[in-house]
């Protein structure tokens, strides 16, 4: 009886050791503020291959985390063409190359809902160049030429994307299925902006050469987003 005994607490010994183990491997994410250590994640690509973006030290991170959708049936507008702006700065500027810096999206869907949302990008940017440009223009009422005006407004740049070919996607998108990181983080709602689906809250984190975090910017509506100018004299900031 008593070596039974002693066997049964050297086996739950054992296991609370390795429950403490696997713990010790896999700390639990939770929000950071500004100086703390990005929390590190594996995380896979939609392009191939995982990304942990802690683990970039070495390089300033711009780690993005957009809404996705925005209703059960709608991609959030603002967000895909906000990152549509960076990819075009990219492309004109090389910003990653001129500011030492890595790019990364963060999406809270499993594969099969990201490859959507990266196929409908040109859709998403034909959505908006309609509502600039309505072809019964001339009909609108007074309500509906505000709306159009305030369109332009927001969306000023015309930026249109071949729907037949592979879409121009420079930075990692991460595929944070099970919401590992940005529930961690505190960064996704099931209702947020007025609708009730999985989405995340629209998120800039700026991580400098040691995977700190210096910039922070957590949306707190739908329009209220920090423009890429503002962003990048963040970034200027820390090479002073």
């Amino acid at each position: 009886m008593k070596r039974n005994l002693t066997l049964s607490l050297a086996a739950a010994a054992l296991i609370a050791f390795g429950a403490a183990g696997a713990f010790a491997q896999t700390p639990e994410i939770r929000p950071i503020t500004l100086g703390q250590a990005m929390p590190g994640i594996e995380l896979p690509a939609f392009q191939g291959g995982t990304v942990n973006p802690a683990g970039l030290k070495g390089k300033n991170v711009l780690v993005l985390f957009p809404r996705g959708y925005a209703s059960p049936t709608a991609w959030c507008t603002i967000c895909n063409y906000q990152l549509a702006e960076l990819i075009e700065m990219e492309k004109a500027e090389k910003i990653r190359e001129k500011h030492n810096l890595e790019v990364l999206v963060v999406l809270p869907y499993d594969t099969e809902t990201v490859t959507k949302w990266v196929g409908d990008f040109p859709a998403q940017l034909a959505k908006i160049r309609d509502w600039k440009n309505p072809p019964d223009e001339a009909a609108l009422d007074e309500a509906g030429r505000r709306r159009m005006e305030r369109f332009r407004e927001m969306f000023p740049l015309n930026m249109l994307w071949d729907a037949d070919a592979p879409v121009p996607m420079p930075f990692p998108v991460l595929i944070d299925a099970e919401r590992k990181l940005a529930g961690g983080l505190g960064l996704f709602a099931e209702e947020w902006g007025g609708s009730k689906v999985a989405q995340n809250i629209p998120t800039i984190f700026l991580l400098d050469t040691e995977g700190k975090l210096v910039f922070k910017y957590v949306s707190q509506n739908t329009f209220d987003r920090p423009s890429w100018d503002y962003v990048l004299k963040m970034l200027g900031c820390l090479k002073e």
